[in-house]
Protein backbone atom coordinates (compact mmCIF):
# COMPACT_ATOMS: atom_id res chain seq x y z
CA UNK A 1 0.00 0.00 0.00
CA UNK A 2 1.62 3.94 -0.69
CA UNK A 3 0.55 6.19 1.54
CA UNK A 4 0.38 9.55 -0.36
CA UNK A 5 0.81 13.23 0.19
CA UNK A 6 -0.82 15.88 -1.48
CA UNK A 7 1.38 17.59 -4.09
CA UNK A 8 2.86 20.77 -4.40
CA UNK A 9 0.97 22.88 -5.93
CA UNK A 10 -2.77 21.58 -5.73
CA UNK A 11 -5.42 23.37 -6.22
CA UNK A 12 -6.54 24.64 -2.87
CA UNK A 13 -9.63 26.94 -4.01
CA UNK A 14 -12.62 26.50 -6.31
CA UNK A 15 -11.53 29.02 -8.86
CA UNK A 16 -8.20 27.00 -8.88
CA UNK A 17 -9.30 24.20 -9.61
CA UNK A 18 -12.00 24.70 -12.42
CA UNK A 19 -8.85 26.93 -14.49
CA UNK A 20 -6.84 23.66 -14.30
CA UNK A 21 -9.73 22.01 -15.98
CA UNK A 22 -10.26 24.76 -18.44
CA UNK A 23 -6.56 24.00 -19.47
CA UNK A 24 -6.80 20.23 -19.72
CA UNK A 25 -9.80 19.93 -21.11
CA UNK A 26 -8.33 21.37 -23.92
CA UNK A 27 -6.15 18.11 -24.46
CA UNK A 28 -8.90 15.16 -24.68
CA UNK A 29 -8.99 12.99 -27.54
CA UNK A 30 -11.55 12.12 -28.87
CA UNK A 31 -10.87 11.03 -32.16
CA UNK A 32 -9.49 7.62 -31.47
CA UNK A 33 -11.45 4.44 -31.03
CA UNK A 34 -9.15 2.60 -28.45
CA UNK A 35 -8.59 -0.61 -27.64
CA UNK A 36 -10.51 -3.38 -29.04
CA UNK A 37 -12.88 -4.87 -26.18
CA UNK A 38 -11.87 -8.58 -25.00
CA UNK A 39 -8.58 -7.94 -25.59
CA UNK A 40 -4.90 -7.06 -23.51
CA UNK A 41 -5.71 -5.79 -19.89
CA UNK A 42 -7.96 -3.59 -18.44
CA UNK A 43 -8.17 -1.58 -14.97
CA UNK A 44 -10.64 -0.50 -12.70
CA UNK A 45 -10.25 2.61 -9.82
CA UNK A 46 -11.76 3.28 -7.69
CA UNK A 47 -12.16 4.95 -4.07
CA UNK A 48 -13.21 5.16 -0.59
CA UNK A 49 -13.45 7.97 2.14
CA UNK A 50 -13.43 8.25 5.88
CA UNK A 51 -14.10 11.59 6.04
CA UNK A 52 -14.49 11.88 9.67
CA UNK A 53 -10.90 11.18 9.80
CA UNK A 54 -9.53 13.10 6.51
CA UNK A 55 -8.33 10.04 5.01
CA UNK A 56 -9.36 8.91 1.32
CA UNK A 57 -8.09 5.32 -0.39
CA UNK A 58 -7.72 4.08 -4.01
CA UNK A 59 -7.30 0.84 -5.70
CA UNK A 60 -6.62 -0.23 -9.15
CA UNK A 61 -7.10 -3.88 -9.96
CA UNK A 62 -6.10 -4.92 -13.31
CA UNK A 63 -8.25 -7.51 -15.41
CA UNK A 64 -7.22 -10.02 -18.40
CA UNK A 65 -9.41 -8.55 -20.51
CA UNK A 66 -10.21 -11.77 -22.21
CA UNK A 67 -10.84 -13.67 -19.17
CA UNK A 68 -11.73 -11.13 -16.36
CA UNK A 69 -8.97 -13.18 -13.96
CA UNK A 70 -7.28 -10.30 -12.02
CA UNK A 71 -3.36 -9.81 -13.33
CA UNK A 72 -2.53 -7.40 -10.62
CA UNK A 73 -3.77 -5.05 -7.83
CA UNK A 74 -2.30 -2.13 -6.10
CA UNK A 75 -3.85 0.62 -3.26
CA UNK A 76 -2.73 4.02 -2.26
CA UNK A 77 -4.10 6.06 0.57
CA UNK A 78 -3.65 9.60 1.69
CA UNK A 79 -5.14 12.85 3.37
CA UNK A 80 -8.36 13.85 1.32
CA UNK A 81 -6.73 16.67 -0.48
CA UNK A 82 -9.36 19.02 -1.87
CA UNK A 83 -12.70 19.59 0.08
CA UNK A 84 -16.30 18.33 -1.63
CA UNK A 85 -17.40 20.91 -4.50
CA UNK A 86 -19.93 19.29 -6.81
CA UNK A 87 -18.55 19.14 -10.39
CA UNK A 88 -14.75 19.07 -9.04
CA UNK A 89 -14.98 15.68 -7.41
CA UNK A 90 -11.63 14.54 -9.23
CA UNK A 91 -9.45 16.95 -6.99
CA UNK A 92 -10.47 14.91 -3.96
CA UNK A 93 -9.75 11.63 -6.06
CA UNK A 94 -6.76 12.27 -8.25
CA UNK A 95 -3.28 12.40 -6.07
CA UNK A 96 -4.59 8.49 -4.50
CA UNK A 97 -5.32 7.31 -7.42
CA UNK A 98 -2.55 8.09 -9.79
CA UNK A 99 -0.30 6.53 -7.00
CA UNK A 100 -2.27 3.19 -6.70
CA UNK A 101 -1.91 3.22 -11.16
CA UNK A 102 1.49 4.29 -10.57
CA UNK A 103 2.12 1.31 -7.84
CA UNK A 104 0.65 -1.47 -10.64
CA UNK A 105 3.33 -3.96 -11.88
CA UNK A 106 2.54 -3.97 -15.36
CA UNK A 107 0.52 -1.58 -18.03
CA UNK A 108 -2.78 -0.91 -17.06
CA UNK A 109 -4.13 -1.13 -20.61
CA UNK A 110 -7.89 0.53 -21.04
CA UNK A 111 -8.72 2.14 -17.49
CA UNK A 112 -12.42 2.32 -16.61
CA UNK A 113 -13.24 4.90 -13.54
CA UNK A 114 -16.45 4.53 -11.07
CA UNK A 115 -17.95 8.36 -12.67
CA UNK A 116 -17.71 10.30 -15.43
CA UNK A 117 -16.12 11.55 -18.20
CA UNK A 118 -17.43 13.87 -21.11
CA UNK A 119 -20.71 13.27 -18.74
CA UNK A 120 -20.02 15.82 -16.84
CA UNK A 121 -21.05 19.82 -16.44
CA UNK A 122 -18.30 20.99 -17.45
CA UNK A 123 -17.17 17.71 -19.91
CA UNK A 124 -14.51 17.15 -17.89
CA UNK A 125 -14.56 14.37 -15.06
CA UNK A 126 -12.67 11.94 -13.45
CA UNK A 127 -12.07 9.70 -16.53
CA UNK A 128 -11.23 12.19 -18.57
CA UNK A 129 -8.72 13.99 -16.29
CA UNK A 130 -7.29 10.69 -15.22
CA UNK A 131 -6.43 10.21 -19.34
CA UNK A 132 -5.14 13.77 -19.87
CA UNK A 133 -2.78 12.84 -17.02
CA UNK A 134 -1.72 9.60 -17.83
CA UNK A 135 -1.94 9.35 -21.78
CA UNK A 136 -4.08 5.89 -21.01
CA UNK A 137 -7.41 5.26 -22.51
CA UNK A 138 -9.94 5.83 -20.29
CA UNK A 139 -13.85 5.58 -19.96
CA UNK A 140 -16.37 6.57 -17.26
CA UNK A 141 -19.16 4.15 -16.20
CA UNK A 142 -21.14 5.57 -13.44
CA UNK A 143 -24.36 3.95 -11.64
CA UNK A 144 -26.59 7.57 -12.05
CA UNK A 145 -26.97 9.94 -14.56
CA UNK A 146 -25.85 12.86 -13.21
CA UNK A 147 -27.88 16.21 -14.11
CA UNK A 148 -28.63 14.90 -17.68
CA UNK A 149 -31.51 13.32 -18.67
CA UNK A 150 -32.31 10.12 -21.07
CA UNK A 151 -35.04 7.95 -22.23
CA UNK A 152 -35.01 4.03 -20.49
CA UNK A 153 -33.35 2.06 -23.41
CA UNK A 154 -35.11 -1.40 -23.65
CA UNK A 155 -35.38 -3.92 -21.56
CA UNK A 156 -33.18 -6.48 -23.41
CA UNK A 157 -29.26 -6.53 -22.31
CA UNK A 158 -27.17 -4.26 -24.38
CA UNK A 159 -30.10 -1.60 -25.13
CA UNK A 160 -28.82 1.69 -25.53
CA UNK A 161 -30.21 5.86 -25.51
CA UNK A 162 -28.32 8.85 -25.39
CA UNK A 163 -27.79 10.58 -21.95
CA UNK A 164 -28.01 14.17 -23.28
CA UNK A 165 -27.66 17.70 -21.84
CA UNK A 166 -30.15 19.58 -24.04
CA UNK A 167 -29.11 18.36 -27.83
CA UNK A 168 -26.00 17.26 -26.74
CA UNK A 169 -24.87 13.60 -26.03
CA UNK A 170 -22.72 13.47 -23.61
CA UNK A 171 -23.15 9.92 -23.55
CA UNK A 172 -25.38 6.93 -23.23
CA UNK A 173 -27.60 4.87 -20.59
CA UNK A 174 -26.90 1.14 -21.38
CA UNK A 175 -28.83 -1.73 -20.05
CA UNK A 176 -26.03 -4.23 -18.84
CA UNK A 177 -28.95 -6.91 -17.14
CA UNK A 178 -31.72 -7.63 -18.72
CA UNK A 179 -34.85 -5.67 -17.11
CA UNK A 180 -31.99 -3.57 -14.68
CA UNK A 181 -31.60 0.21 -14.40
CA UNK A 182 -29.05 1.10 -16.51
CA UNK A 183 -25.40 2.25 -15.87
CA UNK A 184 -24.05 5.48 -17.82
CA UNK A 185 -21.14 5.27 -20.12
CA UNK A 186 -19.06 8.31 -20.96
CA UNK A 187 -15.76 8.75 -23.41
CA UNK A 188 -12.63 9.74 -20.72
CA UNK A 189 -9.94 9.99 -23.51
CA UNK A 190 -8.34 8.02 -26.48
CA UNK A 191 -12.11 6.14 -26.81
CA UNK A 192 -14.83 6.44 -28.77
CA UNK A 193 -18.32 6.20 -27.04
CA UNK A 194 -19.08 3.28 -29.84
CA UNK A 195 -16.35 1.16 -27.70
CA UNK A 196 -16.82 2.81 -24.81
CA UNK A 197 -20.57 0.82 -24.29
CA UNK A 198 -18.78 -2.44 -25.99
CA UNK A 199 -15.89 -2.15 -23.44
CA UNK A 200 -18.72 -1.99 -20.58
CA UNK A 201 -20.97 -5.00 -21.65
CA UNK A 202 -18.04 -6.92 -21.91
CA UNK A 203 -16.75 -6.58 -18.56
CA UNK A 204 -20.48 -7.24 -17.34
CA UNK A 205 -21.26 -10.71 -17.88
CA UNK A 206 -23.30 -11.34 -14.52
CA UNK A 207 -23.96 -8.24 -12.89
CA UNK A 208 -25.21 -4.98 -13.28
CA UNK A 209 -21.85 -3.01 -12.68
CA UNK A 210 -18.46 -3.53 -14.27
CA UNK A 211 -16.54 -6.26 -12.34
CA UNK A 212 -13.58 -3.67 -12.45
CA UNK A 213 -15.46 -1.60 -10.61
CA UNK A 214 -16.63 -4.43 -8.31
CA UNK A 215 -13.44 -5.68 -7.60
CA UNK A 216 -11.53 -1.96 -7.64
CA UNK A 217 -14.59 -1.16 -4.80
CA UNK A 218 -14.05 -3.64 -2.53
CA UNK A 219 -10.25 -3.73 -2.32
CA UNK A 220 -10.13 0.54 -1.53
CA UNK A 221 -12.74 -0.18 0.78
CA UNK A 222 -10.76 -2.57 2.59
CA UNK A 223 -7.50 -0.35 2.37
CA UNK A 224 -9.39 2.50 3.74
CA UNK A 225 -10.20 -0.04 7.11
CA UNK A 226 -6.63 -0.97 7.51
CA UNK A 227 -5.41 2.49 7.18
CA UNK A 228 -7.59 4.95 8.96
CA UNK A 229 -6.64 4.12 12.37
CA UNK A 230 -2.81 4.60 11.75
CA UNK A 231 -3.39 8.01 9.74
CA UNK A 232 -5.52 9.11 12.09
CA UNK A 233 -2.52 8.34 14.51
CA UNK A 234 -0.51 10.66 12.61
Amino acid sequence: MTTVRTPAGWPVTEEEARAVQDTLRERVVLDEPGPPPGTGRVTGVDVAYDDERDVVAAAAVVLDAATLDVVAESTAVGRISFPYVPGLLAFRELPTVLAALEALPCEPGLVVCDGYGLAHPRRFGLAGHLGVLTGLPTIGVAKNPFTFTYDEPAAPRGSTSPLLSGPEEVGRALRTRDGVKPVFVSVGHRVSLDNACAHTLALTPAYRLPETTRRADALCRRALREAAPALTRE
